[in-house]
């Protein structure tokens, strides 16, 4: 959300972060509602002036015996009263459109995120490791005869619909297996704290994070008005909601494990083979709190706890600077971590990992008092794949598979496994 003082002072500079990422001019439209909003409290705080100064003549009238000018003081103080109340609630309407306004605006980017329309000015910071050269052609992860008994899409259409699966054997084990080894990394060797949280969220959390009110059709609510997390970021950023912490308190830094949900509204035909997109999935998320001067200093680091997952798998990945019209809805600046699949021949999402400044924050009220003393201030808070399990599983079976359809595992998964290393071609493992 943004800070309607920076607006005031700047409206250029405020439509000129809009148009940055393909949005109309909005700083006209802001400061109207915002001066009439201010004009109605400037006026009601006039007009209770008014009925407190009839209020203390009222007194003196009666003492006076003066009952007509009694009798008209206390009309007035009725009128100024009931216009006081008009007044009052029009400034709260107006306060409301203003506030909502600024709820569906998204946050202004970095000077130094490029410019693009889309996925295709994306700029590669750089990459990692070399996509293996095969023998054979390389097939997509449910083609494999070894993945094939433990990746059921038909029974998981049958309880469910599109865009499900059911994983049993030796496939649900690597694939639990990958989530245990991201978060035993995080905690022991990146410093992350492990977390546990519900998935089921209240609306203003939600609304504390940016998934509302603009993008409600992406996510599931149910009838009695929770909303299903479509990331951990949620819950988890949401730590602070509401709260003023000491600067000492800072950096949190969070990682959890969890099942998220999305409705993939807008994605009709897109990846529609497979487990890359799913209305139900699981990641392993990392969120953030820091102070506003380490903020991009703790980006750079969550990337690279990200990168570091891949790497240990051994997987080959590239890392590229989302331009101006590819970034998410409350991120000033994003990394994309994209991992090789040979199936594919391709590179694909794996992991985002954004700054969102205090954008987040003002949503949430959520500040940090400084321990330096002055009023307290907000804080900044990141958020980051760490990584999305299941296309780590498509990553590992695509990059380890052998001609016969079994799968050469990473090692760093054996000790995860019971010390096996192979998805063997019967889909057991060895």
């Amino acid at each position: 959300m943004h800070d309607i003082r920076a607006i005031r002072e700047n409206p250029g500079a405020f439509d000129a972060a809009l148009a940055r990422r393909n949005a109309a001019p909005m700083s006209s439209e802001i400061l109207a509602l915002d001066e009439a909003r201010r004009a109605k409290i400037q006026a009601a705080e006039t007009a209770q002036s008014d009925q407190k100064k009839a209020a203390k003549e009222v007194g003196a009238a009666k003492a006076k015996g003066d009952e007509t000018e009694f009798e008209r003081l206390r009309a007035l103080v009725g009128d100024k009263k009931s216009e006081v109340a008009a007044m009052q609630a029009e400034a709260k309407e107006l306060d409301q459109q203003l506030n909502d306004l600024l709820m569906t605006l998204p946050n202004a980017p970095l000077e130094d995120v490029p410019e693009g329309a889309d996925e295709n000015d994306n700029v590669e910071i750089r990459h990692w490791g070399t996509p293996r050269e095969f023998t054979f052609q390389p097939v997509e992860h449910f083609d494999l005869a070894g993945v094939k008994p433990g990746m059921d899409f038909e029974t998981a259409a049958k309880l469910s619909g599109s865009r499900f699966v059911v994983l049993s054997g030796a496939v649900a084990r690597i694939h639990r297996a990958l989530a245990q080894f991201m978060l035993n990394t995080h905690v022991d060797e990146n410093g992350l704290t492990e977390t546990w949280t519900p998935v089921l969220v209240r609306e203003d959390m939600m609304l504390g994070t940016g998934q509302l009110p603009k993008f409600g059709e992406d996510s599931y609510q149910t009838t009695n008005g929770w909303w299903l997390v479509p990331t951990a970021e949620v819950p988890l950023t949401n730590i602070v909601n509401g709260e003023t912490v000491e600067e000492s308190y800072l950096p949190r830094r969070y990682v959890a494990h969890t099942q998220c949900f999305r409705s993939e509204a807008g994605s009709a035909g897109r990846d529609t083979a497979g487990m890359l997109r799913q209305h139900q999935f699981e990641k392993v998320e990392m969120v953030s709190i820091t102070h506003p001067e380490k903020s991009l200093e703790e980006h750079d680091r969550m990337t690279r706890c990200a990168e570091g997952i891949l790497e240990k798998l051994g997987l080959p990945y590239r890392t590229v600077v989302l331009c101006t019209g590819d970034m998410g809805f409350g991120a000033q600046k994003t990394h994309d971590i994209e991992v090789w699949l040979p199936g594919q021949n391709m590179y694909r999402e794996i992991s985002s990992v954004s700054v969102c400044g205090d954008f987040q924050a003002r949503r949430m009220n959520a500040r940090f008092k400084p321990e330096s003393g002055g009023k307290p201030e907000f804080v900044h808070t990141l958020n980051g794949s760490g990584l999305a399990v299941g296309r780590a599983l498509i990553a590992v079976l695509e990059n380890g598979q052998q001609e016969d359809g079994s799968v050469a595992l990473p090692q760093a998964l054996h000790p995860y496994l019971g010390g096996k290393t192979i998805l063997g071609a019967d889909g057991k493992l060895i």
